[in-house]
This record gives structure tokens, sequence and C-alpha cells, in this order.
């Protein structure tokens, strides 16, 4: 894990700093799995689903509505949603993913396959999950605690620019490779079941079901983790900005001399160019 700590009296900072870092087009959001349906019910002003949904629709409430909603497995329109977050399938049935063959896949063995690389969470503890604005979670004034404390992992949809400087901003200390997975169809997989699995930053390209269901733009990639990593990457943007390091990235030209722009942003302790 990081070093830098978000409590939750920061949590709304850190919404607004992301945003604002990043020039997001939608709301940076939260998820918490809970092991009772009563937790989950505890939330304050809550809104559960009054019809059938992906877990992308509901994602889309939070992400561009703002709302925070509690999701149980019935709710949602089958085991695929259900598994990700561990609230059911992951049985027989689902790892054949019979309804994906000549869909998705070519053959059940390709299906099969799908289904066992995919990250999901365990199935059996966690009956319901909240979903909800970041900048919603957490206590501004140290009050008594709620089911809204701290979430498990946050998430914030941003163009492919905006990720890679985002990634720059976790790299700035404590330099570490990341290494991603793309599963396909069900990319929820890649982040979301990724990151509450894991723990770890995890990124992924939206799927079909996420931009036809979900609202996901074409240009948009889907991050998620732990608020304190998002902490840590907002350490590093900053030192990257005092650099001169920002985003959006400014266009230099395809056909000018490097050199002297290049000489903005590398130079020695002196403050002579380096190239």
């Amino acid at each position: 894990m990081p070093s830098n700590v978000a409590t939750p009296q920061d949590f709304q900072r850190v919404a607004g700093e992301l945003e604002r870092s990043l020039k997001l087009r939608s709301l940076p959001f939260a998820m918490r799995l809970c092991e009772t349906v009563e937790q989950m019910q505890a939330v304050p002003r809550i809104r559960r689903p009054q019809a059938i949904h992906t877990l992308d629709q509901l994602v889309a409430q939070a992400a561009r509505l703002g709302w925070t909603v509690g999701v149980t497995a019935e709710d949602l329109v089958g085991d695929q949603c259900r598994a990700v977050v561990g609230l059911g399938g992951q049985d027989a049935p689902w790892y054949e993913a019979k309804a994906m063959v000549g869909v998705w896949y070519a053959t059940p063995h390709d299906a099969a396959q799908h289904q066992a690389a995919m990250h999901v969470v365990p199935a059996g503890k966690y009956r319901a999950l909240v979903v909800g604005p970041l900048s919603k979670w957490g206590r501004a004034d140290g009050a008594a605690s709620s089911a809204l404390d701290e979430p498990d992992i946050a998430l914030f949809y941003a163009t492919p620019g905006a990720m890679m400087y985002f990634i720059n901003g976790l790299q700035w200390l404590g330099y570490k490779r990341f290494d991603w997975s793309v599963v396909g169809e069900s990319a929820c997989a890649d982040s979301w079941g990724r990151a509450l699995k894991t723990r770890e930053p995890s990124l992924s390209i939206p799927c079909f079901a996420e931009r036809r269901y979900g609202g996901v733009e074409d240009d948009e990639m889907l991050m998620a983790l732990p608020v304190a990593f998002i902490a840590k990457a907002l350490t590093g943007m900053q030192a990257l900005a005092k650099n001169g390091l920002r985003y959006p990235f400014a266009q230099y030209g395809i056909q000018q001399d490097v050199r002297a722009g290049m000489a903005v942003s590398y130079s020695n302790a002196a403050g002579k160019p380096a190239l």
C-alpha cells in the first residue's frame, strides 16, 4: 500500500483534486462490499433499484448522476454481474458460460477459458454492495461512524491521456511497473473485480456491456483502486506540475525542431538545458 493516507475526512477533497487535475467528465465514485443487507440499508439516503439492471448501469448512476445506490444479487440481471463482486455465480454453470458460446466465443472451451480468466471476489461472504460518489463518503466532522465511513475501492473514468498522467503520478515516488489484464468482454473483472480482490490499482478498457448499458464513452478507460493510491498519485502529479508537466498535454508539433521543447522539461540542477 502507498505511504500516503486518505482518511474519511479527506475523501471530498481527494475527489475534488482528482477531478481538477485530470479534467474528469464524470464523478469519481467508490464501492463497498457489505456482509449483510442490513449494513447496506443503514446507509443514509441510500437508493434502491426499481428495476433489474446490469451492474454497469448502477455504476453509471453513481458516476453520471451522483446517486448512492445499494445493490443485492436480486437487483442484477444475471450471474455475470453478480459473480464479479462476489454476490453470486461462480458455480459450474457460470464457469461453463453456455450463453456466451457462439456470441462472444467460438467454442465451449473458449467460453470456459474466459470465465476462468476473470478476476472475481470469492462468493459467499458478501450480500450487498454500495456504490456512490467518492465525495459523499467519509465523515467531514469526525461524527459517529456509518456504513459510508470508508469504501473498499474508488474508481474513475478518464481519457487515455489522463490515465497516463495519473499513472505517472503513482510512479513519481516508489516506482513500480504495472501489469494489467484484458479479459475482453466482462472487463469489469479487470477493474472493480480485480481491485476488490487484490486491493491494487487496476486499469481496464471498458467492454461492450459497459459502453452499451453503462454510458461509458468511446474514449474513456476505467481505473479502480483503494483511495490511498489516489492520494499518492495526487502528490506525484503536484510534483510533476511543478516541473511543467501538466494535463492536458500541450501539443508541440510533429515537424518542429524538438530540442527547444525537450530543454524546457529536462534541465540539470544549475538550470541549464540538459539536451
